[in-house]
């Protein structure tokens, strides 16, 4: 290659990453955190720990029998109004983190999760991978489905956020922090979200049972069939077991 061909093929790729979004040259990270037995708190992977210097939640880590339910709402199917009726029933609170979706095509639903007391929260307009676009840009999505949910609603959204698949950057975790919100993650998942292949029922709930441990944030989809058939069970179990249920103002105060 001669020294011009050279100097053309740089100035090309200035100007691609010119018109790339400013996290776009930055690092992807994917949430995670394994299931651990004997009731023990875990510990996601130590690339991601910095995540919690910039107001990003996973774990109460004061150790006490404190659970944290937490639903990833983006549609509505029949189980999410199941879920909420449990969720009355037993008289414990929720959060959902919702889409533009669920408030366009379903708003009474949208307002009965805000006026039977639980947390309703940012889940971006469309659940596009966040990781991949600037500060500006993330605000955007999240100020865009703040309007709609007032609009809507007539309320204010809370300032808590999940990211979509819980892809992220730290560029993003900045902004968020600077724009005054604060990021949930989970300390407990498991595959639940399709509802083509959902976990037989009694599996389902050995398998949440058998990972509660004090301070878990618990990530489920109310989409699924298998969550609204076992929660109840699985909210009286915990019960039983010794926790209770709290929210995310409590989480992160």
């Amino acid at each position: 290659m001669n020294k011009r061909s050279f100097f053309c093929l740089l100035l090309c790729l200035l100007a691609i990453l010119m018109i790339l979004p400013a996290s776009a040259t930055g690092t992807s990270y994917s949430w995670y955190c394994p299931h651990v037995k004997n009731h023990v708190q875990p510990t996601t992977g130590r690339e991601l720990l910095f995540a919690e210097t910039l107001d990003a939640y996973y774990l109460d880590h004061s150790g006490e029998k404190v659970i944290y339910l937490t639903f990833d709402a983006g549609y509505e199917n029949g189980n999410v109004e199941k879920v909420l009726d449990v969720l009355k029933e037993n008289d414990v609170p929720g959060a959902f983190f919702i889409l533009g979706n669920l408030i366009t095509r379903n708003p009474e639903l949208v307002e009965r999760m805000a006026n039977e007391g639980h947390t309703v929260c940012n889940h971006t307009v469309h659940h596009h991978d966040m990781s991949k676009v600037s500060g500006e840009e993330l605000l955007g999505e999240l100020h865009d489905l703040e309007e709609l949910y007032q609009k809507t609603t007539g309320k204010e959204l809370s300032k808590f956020y999940r990211p979509p698949e819980g892809r992220f950057s730290k560029e993003n975790l900045e902004a968020l922090k600077k724009a005054g919100y604060k990021t949930v993650f989970w300390s407990f998942a498991y595959p639940d979200w399709d509802n083509n292949r959902q976990v037989d029922p009694e599996r389902a709930k050995q398998v949440i049972l058998d990972n509660a441990h004090p301070g878990e944030v618990m990530l489920l989809h109310p989409t699924s069939k298998t969550n609204a058939l076992v929660l109840d069970s699985v909210i009286k179990a915990l019960k039983e077991m010794g926790y209770r249920f709290g929210t995310l103002e409590e989480l992160t105060k």
